[in-house]
């Protein structure tokens, strides 16, 4: 169970990286030029490999929620709770942040409407961030061991 916890714990700490990038990024991105945006942009080729990390943070949370639902019931519910939220982090970025992605082919096309797509992925992001920080909290509470 202790490899576990901590592999679920570790798993949703790489997740925030990421997401707590594009939170720390967006004050000075909202503000920058068109041409600098789109170059700023460029640097996230390659990141959807974060999606796989992603994946195995939700199934990591389910597996603790499962391990752990007779042995302590409600540090169970916090292990069910990460994978939920990282789930709902996954609709976000479907909703908010993959279609300006599309729309603008990963920002290498500036159509007319780039700073609503701009605004759409930035808080699309911000979301993440706040979704997978709330599921970090919540498998650390899962995991976390009282004295009997």
């Amino acid at each position: 169970m202790t490899v576990l916890r901590t592999f679920a714990i570790l798993i949703t700490v790489l997740i925030v990286i990421p997401s707590g990038t594009h939170l720390f990024e967006m004050p000075a991105k909202l503000h920058l030029e068109r041409d600098t945006y789109f170059a700023v942009q460029g640097i996230y080729a390659g990141w959807a490999w974060f999606g796989a990390p992603i994946i195995i943070a939700v199934l990591a949370n389910l597996a603790l929620f499962l391990a752990e639902r007779r042995r302590e019931p409600s540090k169970s519910f916090w292990a069910l709770c990460a994978a939920a939220l990282i789930g709902m982090s996954l609709l976000v970025f479907f909703v908010w942040v993959f279609p300006a992605n599309q729309a603008t082919s990963n920002w290498t096309v500036k159509p007319d409407n780039w700073e609503d797509l701009r605004r759409q992925w930035e808080y699309g992001h911000a979301a993440v961030a706040l979704l997978v920080g709330l599921a970090l909290a919540s498998v650390t509470l899962a995991s976390v061991r009282r004295k009997r």
